[in-house]
């Protein structure tokens, strides 16, 4: 079972691919849309669940979304014929480095995707390149709530403190004109859901092939989580402004 297969498998049970709860992702859309009739780009959209709940709210809205698999968008086209708006959105099956469009968008996300561009900077920089004048950016990325074990930044990467990321966000240009850290809950929540989802898939399916490997890897990420980052991992989306355009 290749990557791809177990992150659908491991997010079924969780509304957004990040630690967020519904009033979290409901706020931050309402912070980041300026309008009603705002185009939207999503940089790593998956099954386009931003992007899906801001159509079913917004009847003028118009959105895109950027994904490398092919599953994720089949979902995303599936759900927004659902929900009757599918044809207010357009899906690009590559890779967000690689996507040019030929118009601005008034909101582009980036949530859980950083990695995509090599780190929360670069993904502002690229970002940028698709933002209308006036236009608002919500990005989410980890960051570290107290000192991380070895362990922790082998796995999550070389990530700084809330107060050293939105200095860093700030010197790059950028205004914060809102936020959301992650309750513990929200953390939580999302932990337990991933990392269950998978273990009740492997339980459900004794005879599958890949049953015992998703089992396995369920339990050890879990234990991971556990043991080397739920006491110093954290998770902040920022809505932000260009300082100067």
């Amino acid at each position: 079972m290749n990557r791809e297969q177990v992150s659908d498998i491991a997010h079924a049970r969780h509304p957004i691919r990040s630690p967020l709860d519904d009033d979290a992702v409901r706020q931050l859309l309402d912070h980041g849309i300026p309008r009603a009739d705002a185009r939207v780009l999503d940089l790593g959209c998956g099954g386009g669940e931003w992007l899906l709940r801001a159509l079913a709210t917004h009847p003028r809205l118009h959105a895109e979304g950027v994904d490398t698999s092919a599953g994720a968008l089949a979902q995303a086209r599936a759900a927004a014929s659902g929900l009757g708006v599918h044809e207010r959105l357009v899906l690009h099956h590559r890779t967000a480095a690689d996507f040019v469009s030929a118009h601005p968008f008034d909101l582009v996300l980036s949530v859980g995707a950083t990695h995509v561009f090599g780190g929360l900077l670069p993904t502002l920089a690229a970002v940028r390149e698709h933002l209308a004048p006036g236009g608002r950016v919500l990005v989410g990325d980890g960051f570290w709530e107290k000192e991380p074990s070895p362990e922790a930044v082998e796995m999550l990467g070389e990530l700084t403190d809330l107060a050293t990321t939105v200095d860093r966000v700030t010197a790059n240009g950028w205004t914060p004109v809102h936020g959301h850290v992650s309750t513990r809950r929200e953390l939580d929540d999302y932990e337990w859901a991933c990392w269950g989802s998978l273990a009740s898939w492997a339980l459900d399916r004794p005879d599958d092939p890949d049953s015992s490997e998703v089992l396995a890897t369920a339990t050890a990420r879990r234990s991971e989580w556990l043991r080397s980052y739920r006491d110093s991992w954290g998770f902040v989306c920022l809505v932000l402004r260009r300082t100067s355009d």
